[in-house]
Protein backbone atom coordinates (compact mmCIF):
# COMPACT_ATOMS: atom_id res chain seq x y z
CA UNK A 1 0.00 0.00 0.00
CA UNK A 2 1.49 3.39 -0.78
CA UNK A 3 1.16 6.55 1.92
CA UNK A 4 0.62 9.82 0.91
CA UNK A 5 0.86 12.45 4.13
CA UNK A 6 -1.13 15.69 3.40
CA UNK A 7 -2.13 17.85 6.59
CA UNK A 8 -0.93 16.08 9.07
CA UNK A 9 -2.74 12.66 7.76
CA UNK A 10 -2.11 9.82 6.13
CA UNK A 11 -3.85 8.47 2.45
CA UNK A 12 -3.74 5.07 0.79
CA UNK A 13 -3.21 6.93 -2.82
CA UNK A 14 -3.75 3.88 -4.12
CA UNK A 15 -4.48 4.16 -8.59
CA UNK A 16 -8.38 4.43 -8.42
CA UNK A 17 -9.14 4.97 -4.58
CA UNK A 18 -10.46 8.13 -3.15
CA UNK A 19 -7.62 10.17 -2.94
CA UNK A 20 -5.98 9.56 -6.68
CA UNK A 21 -9.55 10.54 -7.33
CA UNK A 22 -9.77 13.63 -5.77
CA UNK A 23 -6.25 14.73 -7.06
CA UNK A 24 -6.93 13.36 -10.52
CA UNK A 25 -10.26 15.65 -10.61
CA UNK A 26 -8.20 18.51 -9.57
CA UNK A 27 -5.97 17.86 -12.25
CA UNK A 28 -7.87 17.48 -15.12
CA UNK A 29 -9.88 20.76 -14.15
CA UNK A 30 -12.99 19.15 -13.21
CA UNK A 31 -15.62 19.90 -10.28
CA UNK A 32 -15.19 18.14 -7.34
CA UNK A 33 -17.42 14.99 -7.24
CA UNK A 34 -16.49 12.49 -5.11
CA UNK A 35 -15.88 8.68 -6.26
CA UNK A 36 -13.62 5.81 -6.79
CA UNK A 37 -13.11 2.79 -8.29
CA UNK A 38 -13.34 -0.43 -6.14
CA UNK A 39 -10.28 -1.71 -8.74
CA UNK A 40 -8.77 -0.73 -11.76
CA UNK A 41 -10.31 2.86 -12.67
CA UNK A 42 -12.75 2.92 -15.22
CA UNK A 43 -13.04 -0.71 -15.61
CA UNK A 44 -14.25 -1.85 -11.89
CA UNK A 45 -17.55 -0.94 -9.99
CA UNK A 46 -17.24 2.87 -9.55
CA UNK A 47 -18.73 3.97 -6.10
CA UNK A 48 -20.39 7.73 -5.67
CA UNK A 49 -20.59 9.75 -2.82
CA UNK A 50 -24.12 8.42 -1.67
CA UNK A 51 -22.20 4.84 -1.37
CA UNK A 52 -18.59 6.15 -0.01
CA UNK A 53 -17.74 6.29 3.73
CA UNK A 54 -17.06 9.89 5.71
CA UNK A 55 -13.94 8.67 5.82
CA UNK A 56 -13.19 7.69 1.52
CA UNK A 57 -15.42 11.07 1.04
CA UNK A 58 -12.09 12.66 3.60
CA UNK A 59 -9.72 10.88 1.61
CA UNK A 60 -11.33 11.93 -1.82
CA UNK A 61 -11.56 15.83 -0.79
CA UNK A 62 -7.96 15.82 0.46
CA UNK A 63 -6.63 14.37 -3.16
CA UNK A 64 -8.53 17.24 -4.64
CA UNK A 65 -7.03 20.01 -2.11
CA UNK A 66 -3.53 17.62 -2.42
CA UNK A 67 -3.39 18.24 -6.19
CA UNK A 68 -4.43 22.03 -5.66
CA UNK A 69 -1.88 22.50 -3.45
CA UNK A 70 1.23 20.80 -4.74
CA UNK A 71 0.19 19.25 -8.07
CA UNK A 72 -0.06 20.84 -11.95
CA UNK A 73 -2.93 21.02 -14.04
CA UNK A 74 -3.31 18.89 -17.43
CA UNK A 75 -2.24 21.52 -20.44
CA UNK A 76 -4.67 21.71 -22.79
CA UNK A 77 -3.04 23.82 -25.28
CA UNK A 78 -3.83 27.56 -26.72
CA UNK A 79 -7.55 26.24 -27.97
Amino acid sequence: MSLREFNGKKYDDRHGGPFDRGAADSYYGRTCDPHYYVGATSMSQRCTEEDMSPCEVEAYYAGYDWNEQFGDKKDYGDC
